[in-house]
Formats: structure tokens, C-alpha cells, sequence
């Protein structure tokens, strides 16, 4: 009789183990999920996607098409394993929800994040006691204070009409502001909206402002380092492809194809997005002060969110970027 309860526990423990075992299988089995929007720098990686560089590398991924905003929030919640997103915003995505790690840097915005004026004003100091619509706390907010600053002039000197990114064109074209700050496509479109209306500051004029990157789950970095390695060495094969210009019109087919307008609507986008070459995302990723590093740039943004309640305490920003990954990859 003891001996037939010892087989039952035996058995059942075998039973056991077999479907904790079936599950870590099931579980490793999984595709990386990544969630994308509707960035240059971004929807580049549809190139790797349909010309299968993946399937090539032998790295099972899954690239989730969502808008920006939500693309964080299903991070947060779990539902991805990596999300696109500027460095800005991973460290509020980290103070607020869940922290990440980047492991890949895509680009810098060379433009698309922009200052629209009407045709009265042809400089940012032109502004001076004027209003102007953005998202505060946002990159755009951030912008604008640096363009202030460079312009001599200070937070004061203007008025902020608190204004969600998506509804900044209609406010400019209703009359309601004398500007607005948004990203492409908004900018873009407030421009179409508003016969002469012009740019009078950009992220152009202050480059490494607002970095993008690959924003991975932690433990999934740690877990699957091997198959993260192999989407960033995807990464640089895509890179390597839109820095010959023979490749263009093909590039930005595939890229134009994903966002719902034809290749020409979509060139000055991509215009406006500085792709880091290998060489160039080895230097951002030196460690210093200042636009020209990730680590410094990353700072000014952590100490604009914290003066501005975004988040309470300075971040550990270190702990947001691992460059391991892009040296192994381009054998560093």
C-alpha cells in the first residue's frame, strides 16, 4: 500500500515537472514582441520585416504596429517585449510604468520635431509675448525651452496653450495660437493647414535633442541575449541599406507603403530624420556631457521632467542604456 502512494507522488510529480517544463518551452518558443509607430526612424524597420532579414538571421520576432502612446502603454502593461520610443520618454515610461533598457539607438530627429509660426513671424524671438499650442511635458515642450535658450530668450517671454500633439494643427489653423510645436506628421500638416506659415525653429538646430531607440524588457535582454543581438545586427543591415542612395526609391516604396502615402508625401519625413550610421552610434554612445552623447542628452530631458513634475525624482540614467549590444554586433 506504501508503495503504490510513493508511484502515485512519483508519477504525479513527473506530471508535474513535465507541464512546467512544456510551458518554459511554450513560453521560449514565443516571438519577441516589438511595438512600432509611425516614426522614419522606426518604420524603417519594415525593410528588414519584408525583405525577411529576420527569418535570415534566425530570430523569431514580431513587430506590433501601434499608435505611439499606446505603444508604451502595452509595454508597461506587459504586452511587449520592446517598445520604439524616444529616450525622453523611456525615462518616463520607467518613472511611471515599467523600466527598459536600450539596446539600440536608430536616430536622431533632424527636423520633423518642428516650431510653426504664421507668415507674421519669421524668427522664434519674433514670438516674444506670443502664444504658442503644445503638449507640455512632452518632447515638443522641451524643444521649445531649448530654442528659447538659444535664442536668449526665456520660458516668460511666451504663453503655452496646453494642447494635445494630434490637435495642435487644427488649433493653428482655428486662429486660436501664433504657433504651435508638434512632430511630424502634425507639424507637417499645421504647415498645409495655414498658407504661409513657416519653421522658425527645429529639432535641425539642435541636434541629439530627441534620440530613438530600441527600448527592451530588462529581463528579456538578460534572458535572450543571443536573439536581441541578431535584431540588432538586422538593425545595421537596414542602416547599411538606406545609406546608398541607389537603394532609395525602394526604401522609401516600402516605407511609405506602411504609413498610407505615396513615396514623394514621404521622403521630406524621412529627410527630417538623421539614421545614425555605425560609426556615428558609436560615438553617441560614449559617455559625456552635452547633445552629442546619449548619456547627456539624457540628462537634460531627466532634468526637464523632473522640473516639471513629469516625474519626481532624477533617474538612474545609466541603467537605461546597454551599448553591448551594438559593439558585439558591429564586433567592438
Amino acid at each position: 500500500m506504501a508503495a503504490s502512494t510513493a508511484m502515485k507522488k512519483h508519477t504525479s510529480f513527473l506530471l508535474a515537472s513535465l507541464m512546467v517544463l512544456s510551458s518554459l518551452v511554450c513560453k521560449a518558443a514565443e516571438p519577441l514582441k516589438i511595438g512600432y509607430s509611425d516614426w522614419p526612424g522606426w518604420v524603417a524597420w519594415e525593410i528588414g520585416i519584408k525583405k525577411g532579414w529576420f527569418k535570415e538571421a534566425g530570430v523569431d520576432v514580431e513587430f506590433v504596429w501601434m499608435d505611439y502612446v499606446k505603444s508604451m502603454e502595452a509595454y508597461a502593461a506587459g504586452k511587449l517585449d520592446a517598445v520604439c520610443v524616444t529616450n525622453g520618454d523611456a525615462l518616463v515610461t520607467g518613472a511611471t510604468g515599467k523600466p527598459s533598457v536600450c539596446v539600440l539607438l536608430n536616430d536622431y530627429s533632424n527636423g520633423n520635431d518642428m516650431i510653426v509660426a504664421k507668415g507674421d513671424y519669421k524668427t522664434l524671438k519674433d514670438l516674444k509675448g506670443k502664444t504658442i499650442a503644445l503638449e507640455e511635458g512632452f518632447v515638443e515642450h522641451l524643444l521649445l525651452l531649448k530654442g528659447l535658450e538659444l535664442n536668449g530668450m526665456a520660458e516668460s517671454d511666451i504663453t503655452i496653450k496646453n494642447t494635445p500633439t494630434n490637435s495642435t494643427p487644427q488649433v493653428f489653423s482655428s486662429g486660436q495660437v501664433d504657433s504651435i510645436a508638434a512632430w511630424q506628421p502634425n507639424s507637417g500638416q499645421a504647415l498645409k493647414l495655414v498658407p504661409g506659415s513657416k519653421t522658425v525653429f527645429s529639432s535641425k538646430d539642435a541636434p541629439g535633442l530627441i534620440y530613438d531607440g530600441l527600448f527592451c524588457d530588462r529581463d528579456s535582454v538578460k534572458a535572450h541575449r543571443a536573439e536581441w543581438l541578431k535584431v540588432v545586427k538586422v538593425w545595421f543591415r537596414i542602416s547599411e541599406y538606406l545609406a546608398k542612395e541607389d537603394n532609395m526609391d525602394d526604401a522609401l516604396a516600402i516605407l511609405a507603403e506602411r504609413v498610407g502615402v505615396k513615396p514623394a508625401e514621404y521622403e521630406p519625413l524621412f529627410a527630417g530624420t538623421k539614421i545614425l550610421t555605425p560609426a556615428e552610434t558609436l560615438k553617441v554612445w560614449e559617455k559625456g556631457d552635452g547633445l552629442g552623447s546619449i548619456y547627456g542628452s539624457s540628462k537634460i530631458v531627466d532634468d526637464f521632467n523632473v522640473k516639471f513634475k513629469v516625474y519626481e525624482k532624477p533617474a538612474d540614467i545609466g541603467s537605461y542604456f546597454d551599448p553591448t549590444l551594438t559593439k558585439e554586433a558591429l564586433g567592438k
